[in-house]
């Protein structure tokens, strides 16, 4: 695009001028760039540079700059701005980089150019924000969006762009820079309409171009303001975990484009994106001596530009600069001649590219990510490249003086055979004028027409720039694009879409020039790195989009198709803003009486009846209880409260009912049942519930729950007469105790204080008592009344499995354990809680005609029946037989892991109960207790959870030796100090297995002691207490020992489980060890053996000496005392060697639950002290790519001489050929054959074995050694594949790494045929 009064400007040599802005440091590093014709006077050249730089003319001085130094000082006069001289007259080179400055006009700055000058530069403008958005609160960004001149409004909605954006699905911000790119290219949006889907060819999901093709209408017709690509990814074959992997965009293009040409083979559309996008160029080299070339035609879709020059530590100022060292050629001298096939010679060459044909879409991509070899990772390159509004690359073509007084002669580097200048494929392609295409030809598609212009039109206007904010670990893409339709720049940054001027274009030039975007800060280390242009796509012309009025018949079905589903899509969000969802609760009156939860989804405009008849049909209640039997309440999960009931509002709207549709709700529904004959009892807002407990002093039960409402304004004494009215008590004797929270209780004696002063809150709890016993007289604390409440409160359920060589019956167990009880509380008031009167004869209320009456359900089901069914009369008490009630208790969740193994954990978490509370299961709803003990309702259960954290204090001196002994210093067993309520039953523990003797059922106070607890077991086991151990069992059947006897069972909760071992329990002083046998040449090298105990003060023979029969007896080892050795065990790594001299606790520090290993000798010890060490050591026989067996041998020193001595000599190799390397890892110190021999650090140059990189400072350490001599065994392809598959599956069988690189990087791939391959053996 040239001035008419030359025509043929182009034609005449051209001059690159280079400008340096040296005005200020903002912009000592930027360069500005032009392109100019010789003839140019320097009069214009100087306008040029004002209206690029933004300067008003004649306030600023150009003058040559240094080449090799463009920040010395001018050391010549500027030039004349006024002079109508031709560049090619003022010394510019043509074909050459000529550098110029741009310095001060008279020591004063240039003067910004206003915003009515041509060069439209508005100062303000240059502060507008474009690139990623802003995230609130981002530290250290502030300053990023602190310009007054930037706010949200720009990021305009879809009725002001006219554009819609799209969904980042989660690192997907590269893919939608693209497809948005390609939906504003007219060419290829119109081609992709015109190309029409078969379904009965194709499925829709798995056809990409169909994909793109809904998305495209998508963008161009949706009223939406983002739409999501979740289907075009589907088409893709990508899961969702592809969302999360970023690539590259140019990655992308290039694999897009292939997937699509595959798609469209032997259609309109085959040859589209070569039309669109490729190129062809000239790859050649050319003999100095004698001009012969060969050469060879590629094509391109992109042209890849360096940023920076390997090596160099300038990078190219502009995309013309890297342009013109894209064809430079190359010198191809000295070593690297080129054989020449007509001198018959190496010869001094010229290798180099030329552009014989652009495409009409070209497309540059700019190298940012490298490799730095000093860091060995990869980085980005944030240097500032600039690049034209309009790019003329005539210049590029043929640029090289190809005059030669020799003849040429070029043969196509693909025949065999020279030829001549033109082969068939160039006289087809291009015309014979020196084998270049000078013009950019799109064949005829559509309205489209065949384009070819001159070499002097080779103009492109730019059109598309990605953009890439942040570093090669990671960042952010998105694509500022120019509509052909209005000429206006718009940013695309995923769903939003604005308006941006040239001002934003120039600030993704790179560099540290700008403000800084928001991954500038985030992710580069140096300031004012924003955003980074990735590709720029420049085109000749513009065809006009297709309007919708003009969309195929096809086309215009998809849209009505999208249109409709998009209406249907509103409709349905219309309607989920109008659905009230809130939790549903119910007590069904069939289903074991359980309580079921569901969600209920509403419409606001539903009336209450509706949403009863919904709420009956989701609960599964017809035939079960009529519809008019049921009704909706409001109700408190959490705190089991009824708030109130909807009478008289069954036709009112459930919005207005719940306040309106929210997200969630404060409260819940609870669907009540009643029996036809009953009446629903209101529930008025202000009421608080009251679950009262009837106590029964002589028989010393409790009563399941009775709910009863009162308002917190009443009196004690009218609370009291309505207790009476409920429970048929008399109201002049009755206490009434308020249980507020765990072990709070509160005797509410005082009558005209009301319940709100007592501190009663929406749910709460009572006990009650009315009898003419002479309890009441006494201090409450010193009651019957309180202490069976406060056992009450504290009795837990335990479900403890007993080892399986338990002599004795069951039976006979029982009736000692009670006669004990009897025995050893004669100085408690538990003496009263004998066999038939302890406290697990539950009182239950009437219920006419249940015939559930015989389940045995726990006292808050119970409750939870009574209240939902709301009934109209009191209840009076039937006993129902506790033995009965043990009988028939069937509990899923008694079964106890029968798994004898334990795990090794630290001995703080082993020997400590509470240490373990972490570990502990949460109940998640109300516990079943086959004595109906009300304590274990979810209110208590919190409760006791809460408690937990009240730890008993021990003996310090116990604590330091890791246990507890179970006897004081005068030899007293602690138990008997106190006693504390204890009740076993037998229980079923797995009908199947016949084992129903193996199981208990405890109930005891969880304030008892280990040791008391575990006397109490005595006759259960068989054996005495120290001749057994506890274990806790958790949730994920792993069981931890349980060794501290003095603490108390406060850490356990109802239904946890025990198993009981035989063996003898631990003494002061004592710990528990493991012994694993080391196996060094093994398979698994780590094989348990037996559980045994340590004492401090013990030598380390004394424990050999005990460990023989043991090793005998269990593990059927019949071994000598100096043919095996002790040593440390971490994890699996052999450690130092203990000597028989050494003292546990002196020499060798111990804990609970320690680990040690046996190893077995095949020769007398040679370790006699504590200098010497232990290496275990491994030849690599790089010829049979084998590993020999571990051999150990033994150090007098850290000498690595004396290391290279000793396997010299049960080698045989020559000390100067060996060579040795440590193990890496865990032992055994696994690799790969296929590795060993160049991974390792061989023959480290060191002479002590303690230092860096070696560190062997104690025994057990793995060398391996190697002949240096030994040439590794040449292996085929087949034979090295199939040993990397069985060094692989060996590996993989022993744990270790296959490799020790770092995680590859996953490939970008589309899948034609809709996934990846998945392969049958791939776990």
């Amino acid at each position: 695009i040239l001035p008419s009064e030359i025509p043929l400007g182009a034609e005449e040599p051209r001059v690159l001028c280079i400008i340096q802005d040296t005005t200020n440091a903002k912009t000592v590093n930027e360069r500005l760039t032009l392109n100019l014709p010789a003839s140019t006077a320097l009069s214009k050249l100087y306008e040029d540079v004002a209206h690029k730089a933004g300067y008003v003319i004649g306030t600023f001085d150009l003058a040559w700059g240094n080449t090799s130094d463009m920040v010395s000082a001018v050391s010549v006069a500027p030039l004349d701005h006024s002079s109508e001289m031709s560049l090619s007259e003022s010394g510019f080179e043509p074909g050459k980089r000529n550098f110029l400055q741009l310095t001060d006009k008279d020591g004063e700055q240039p003067q910004i150019a206003s915003v009515s000058d041509s060069s439209g530069l508005d100062d303000s403008s240059q502060e507008r924000f474009i690139g990623p958005l802003p995230r609130d609160g981002t530290a250290g960004c502030s300053s990023d969006y602190s310009s007054p001149s930037y706010s949200y409004s720009s990021i305009l909605n879809k009725s002001e762009t006219g554009y819609v954006g799209l969904v980042n699905q989660a690192m997907t911000c590269y893919l939608n820079s693209l497809l948005q790119t390609l939906f504003m290219t007219p060419e290829f949006r119109n081609a992709l309409y015109n190309w029409e889907f078969e379904e009965s060819e194709e499925d829709p999901v798995t056809s990409i171009p169909y994909q793109l093709q809904r998305l495209f209408v998508l963008l161009q017709t949706s009223k939406k303001r983002a739409i999501e690509t979740t289907d075009v990814t589907r088409s893709f074959g990508w899961d969702s975990s592809e969302a999360w992997q970023q690539h590259d965009v140019q990655e992308l293009c290039r694999v897009m484009f292939d997937a699509l040409e595959q798609k469209w083979k032997q259609t309109e559309q085959a040859d589209l994106i070569n039309q669109l996008y490729q190129g062809k160029l000239k790859d050649y080299v050319r003999c100095l001596e004698c001009g012969y070339e060969s050469w060879r035609i590629d094509t391109y879709l992109d042209i890849p530009l360096v940023i920076r020059p390997f090596g160099a530590s300038q990078a190219f100022g502009s995309v013309e600069e890297a342009l013109q060292a894209f064809i430079q050629p190359e010198t191809l001298d000295g070593p690297n001649q080129y054989f020449c096939e007509r001198c018959k010679k190496k010869c001094d060459a010229r290798k180099g590219l030329r552009f014989l044909h652009f495409p009409y879409l070209l497309t540059l991509q700019l190298k940012r990510f490298d490799f730095d070899y000093t860091t060995m990772h990869r980085i980005k390159l944030n240097d500032r490249m600039t690049f034209p509004e309009e790019l003329d690359m005539s210049p590029f073509i043929d640029v090289e003086d190809e005059k030669s007084p020799q003849t040429e002669s070029c043969t196509d580097s693909g025949a065999e055979n020279e030829g001549s200048c033109h082969s068939d494929q160039m006289s087809n392609d291009f015309s014979t004028d020196d084998c270049v295409d000078e013009g950019i030809c799109l064949d005829s598609t559509g309205s489209t027409e065949r384009v070819l212009k001159p070499k002097s039109l080779l103009t492109f206007e730019l059109f598309s720039v990605m953009v890439h904010s942040g570093s090669a670990a990671g960042g952010h893409y998105y694509a500022c694009i120019k509509s052909f339709s209005d000429g206006q720049w718009y940013s695309f940054n995923d769903q939003h879409v604005s308006k941006i001027t040239q001002d934003d274009i120039r600030k993704t030039y790179g560099g540290s020039s700008g403000s800084r975007g928001y991954y500038s800060s985030a992710f580069c280390a140096g300031p004012g790195m924003c955003g980074l242009i990735m590709s720029a796509l420049y085109v000749v012309v513009s065809a006009e989009y297709l309007a919708v009025d003009d969309f195929p018949e096809h086309i215009k079905s998809l849209v009505q198709k999208e249109k409709e589903s998009e209406e249907q899509e509103k409709r349905q969000r219309e309607i989920e803003r109008n659905t009230c969802k809130i939790k549903l609760f119910c007590m069904h009156p069939v289903k074991m009486l359980m309580m079921m939860e569901s969600k209920l989804e509403v419409h606001k405009d539903k009336t209450l009846r509706e949403a009863t008849e919904m709420a009956y049909k989701l609960m599964e209640l017809d035939g079960v209880v009529p519809l008019d039997c049921c009704r909706l309440v409001k109700y408190d999960e959490f705190h089991e409260y009824l708030e109130r009931s909807y009478e008289g509002e069954e036709d009112t709207p459930m919005g207005l009912l719940l306040g309106g549709v929210k997200s969630s709700y404060m409260f819940d529904l609870l669907l009540e049942t009643r029996r036809p004959e009953q009446v629903f009892q209101p529930y008025k807002p202000g009421e608080v519930m009251v679950k009262v407990h009837v106590v029964d002093l002589k028989s010393e039960t409790i009563a399941p729950p009775i709910s009863v409402r009162a308002y917190l304004n009443q009196t004690i004494t009218e609370f009291k007469q309505l207790i009476a009215q409920a429970t048929e008590l008399s109201a002049e004797t009755m206490r009434v105790v308020l249980e507020r929270c765990y072990n709070d209780l509160r005797l509410l004696y005082v009558p005209n204080k009301t319940l709100k002063a007592e501190g009663f809150f929406r749910s709460n709890k009572v006990f009650v008592e009315s009898s003419d016993s002479t309890d009441h007289q006494v201090t409450f604390t010193d009651s019957l009344l309180w202490k069976l409440l406060d056992r009450h409160g504290n009795t837990i359920r335990l479900l403890v499995l007993l080892p399986e060589q338990s002599p004795g019956t069951l039976t006979n167990r029982t009736n000692l354990s009670l006669q004990q009880q009897q025995q050893g509380s004669s100085t408690s008031d538990s003496q009263k809680s004998s066999d038939a009167s302890d406290f697990e004869h539950i009182e239950s209320p009437t219920q006419e005609a249940d015939s559930n009456s015989s389940i045995c359900a726990a006292a808050d089901n119970r409750e939870l029946e009574n209240r939902i069914r709301a009934a109209a009369g009191g209840s009076g008490g039937a006993s129902s037989d506790a033995e009965n009630q043990f009988a028939c208790e069937e509990r899923s969740d008694s079964e106890v892991n029968n798994d004898r193994s334990t795990s090794s954990v630290d001995s703080d978490i082993l020997s400590s109960s509470h240490s373990s509370d972490t570990l502990c299961n949460a109940d998640s709803g109300p516990i079943q207790l086959a004595n109906g003990l009300d304590s274990h309702s979810i209110t208590s259960s919190r409760r006791s959870k809460a408690h937990e954290g009240k730890k008993e204090t021990w003996d310090t001196a116990e604590e330091d030796s890791g246990t507890d002994s179970e006897y004081d210093d005068n030899g007293k067993s602690k138990a008997e100090a106190q006693y504390l309520y204890f009740k076993a039953e037998p229980c079923a523990h797995d009908e199947s297995s016949g084992d129903a003797q193996k199981c208990l059922v405890v109930h005891v106070d969880k304030r008892i002691t280990l040791a008391a607890f575990k006397q109490n077991l005595e006759p259960f086991v068989g054996v005495t207490s120290t001749q057994f151990k506890v274990f806790r069992v958790y949730a994920n059947n792993q069981e931890f020992e349980s060794v501290r006897l003095n603490e108390t069972l406060s850490s356990f909760s109802d239904d946890n489980k025990i198993t009981i071992r035989l063996g003898r329990a631990l003494k002061k002083g004592e710990y528990r060890v493991k012994v694993y046998q080391l196996l060094v040449n093994e398979p698994e090298p780590c094989k348990f053996l037996v559980d045994t105990v340590f004492a401090k003060g013990m030598t380390v023979r004394q424990s050999k000496e005990e460990l023989l029969p043991q090793l005998k007896e269990q593990c059927k080892l019949d071994l000598s005392i100096d043919r095996f050795r002790l040593r440390k065990k971490t994890w699996k790594n052999p450690g130092t060697v203990f000597l028989d001299y050494h003292v546990y606790e002196e020499d060798i520090n111990i804990s609970s639950n320690w680990e040690v290993f046996l190893e077995v000798l095949n020769e007398p010890e040679k370790m006699k002290s504590m200098s010497q060490l232990a290496v275990l050591t491994r030849r690599w026989r790089p010829a049979t790519m084998k590993l020999e067996p571990f051999q150990e041998v033994v150090l007098e020193s850290s000498s690595v001489e004396e290391l290279k001595e000793k396997l010299s000599e049960i080698s045989g190799i020559p000390l100067e050929n060996l060579e040795f390397a440590k193990g890496r890892g865990t032992f055994p110190c696994d690799i790969s054959v296929l590795e060993i021999h160049q991974d390792l650090d061989w023959n480290p140059k060191v002479s002590t074995l303690n230092v860096w990189p070696l560190y062997i400072c104690d025994d057990g350490a793995v060398v391996f050694y190697r002949d240096s001599t030994e040439e590794p065994m040449d292996l085929s392809e087949d034979e090295r594949n199939e040993l990397m598959k069985k060094e692989s599956s060996r590996l993989l069988k022993t744990g270790h790494r296959v490799s020790y690189s770092p995680r590859k990087e996953k490939a970008l791939k589309i899948y034609l045929d809709g996934g990846p391959a998945k392969d049958p053996g791939q776990d």
